[in-house]
């Protein structure tokens, strides 16, 4: 998942992700906070050295496939505008412009490519004056106006799955960062065991068709892999090895949600 330009965070940096700990661009949805990839890596740009942002991201290498599931096509959305605030990140003008692109090419899949051309291109021309604030928020308000546009299509499941995606990507980069040089503080990002929960609740909820999608019932039972993993709430620290399974499960649902159907 997303941002205006960065608000400024607390010097020490927060024990967990919580609404006190994140601007305004975080959405609360059913008292539920859903962190946006970038705020989460602001929050550990605080920890320490920079990250090298650039070793994280994943460079385009062709125009997008767009799937012909929607449930595939909404992740894989959701996990493209991640990936755009990874390309900002990493200060990377011509990936961002792909991404931007893609964004348009996946948004028209879904019937709503109105509602974020001008963003697309605002992220495209964004890209080009190397305006990372600007790029953000066209970034955020494209994920807002695809999901918002997916309710009024009566496609609340669909809109659901793009923050799933968009968060699964997010998660991947954040363990790959952590697992690079790991801190206990930088392993406390991942400590969120009410948004887990969140995300199960929706997928058990959807839609039998959806819920009979093999991708989607192999994002479910991710989620429920990752959960005990990060939901720990006897005050232990979350390990390495739990991290770097972490890791190894976003990395398997995010090359899935890229695949060719």
């Amino acid at each position: 998942m997303a941002l205006a330009a960065a608000a400024p965070l607390c010097a020490e940096p927060p024990q967990k992700i919580d609404v006190s700990s994140l601007p305004a661009a975080a959405k609360v949805i059913d008292n539920v906070v859903v962190p946006v990839p970038s705020e989460v890596f602001n929050v550990l740009d605080k920890l320490g050295s920079r990250p090298n942002w650039a070793e994280v991201l994943r460079p385009t290498k062709e125009s997008v496939k767009v799937p012909s599931e929607p449930a595939q096509i909404a992740l894989q959305m959701g996990v493209v505008i991640a990936e755009g605030f990874i390309a900002v990140e990493a200060e990377n003008a011509e990936e961002v412009k792909k991404i931007g692109g893609s964004v348009r090419k996946l948004a028209k899949a879904l019937s709503v490519e109105k509602k974020v051309d001008e963003r697309a291109k605002a992220i495209i021309d964004n890209a080009d004056k190397k305006n990372w604030a600007g790029v953000r928020k066209e970034l955020d308000h494209a994920q807002s106006d695809v999901k918002d546009a997916m309710v009024d299509l009566n496609s609340e499941s669909l809109s659901q799955l793009i923050s799933i995606g968009g968060w699964m990507r997010g998660t991947e980069a954040l363990t790959d960062v952590v697992t690079r040089a790991f801190s206990k503080d930088g392993a406390e990002l991942l400590h969120q065991p009410v948004l887990l929960d969140y995300f199960e609740r929706k997928l058990s909820t959807m839609p039998a068709k959806i819920k009979r999608n093999p991708l989607v019932t192999d994002v479910q039972k991710g989620v429920l892999e990752i959960r005990p993993l990060v939901g720990i709430e006897d005050g232990t620290q979350i390990s390495e090895k739990s991290v770097k399974e972490v890791n190894a499960v976003t990395s398997r649902l995010v090359k899935q949600i890229g695949a060719k159907n």
